[in-house]
Parts: structure tokens; sequence; C-alpha cells
């Protein structure tokens, strides 16, 4: 829904930026998340449970 005095619909600008360096602290490379990955996925994980362990409980953004 739209604002009355104001252009747009109100997104905030506090967004957080998108880093694309990896974490100095995670010792992983792509092959070891892609395993990982693999291996979730061959447990019966959908991709968004696998998402939403990456971030808790792995640190990975």
């Amino acid at each position: 829904m739209g604002r009355m005095h104001a252009p747009g619909k109100g997104l905030s600008q506090s967004a957080l930026t998108y880093r694309r360096s990896v974490p100095t602290w995670l010792k992983l490379t792509s092959d070891d998340v892609k395993e990982q990955i693999y291996k979730l996925a061959k447990k019966g994980l959908t991709p968004s449970q696998i998402g939403c362990l990456w971030v808790r409980g792995l640190g990975a953004a």
C-alpha cells in the first residue's frame, strides 16, 4: 500500500548491505559447502531448510 504524501511504498533505508567477501573465521571451501549441501539434500531436507541450517548453525551468509 502506498503512502499518501510521499512517493514510493515506504521501504526502509536501513537494509543491511550484502557482503561478497568470506568471513575470516569461516574455514570452508566451496567444495566443502557443496558436499555439505548434497548430504543434507540426500537426507530429504528442502532447499529452504538447508538454507536455514546454514545461516543459523554454520554462520554462512
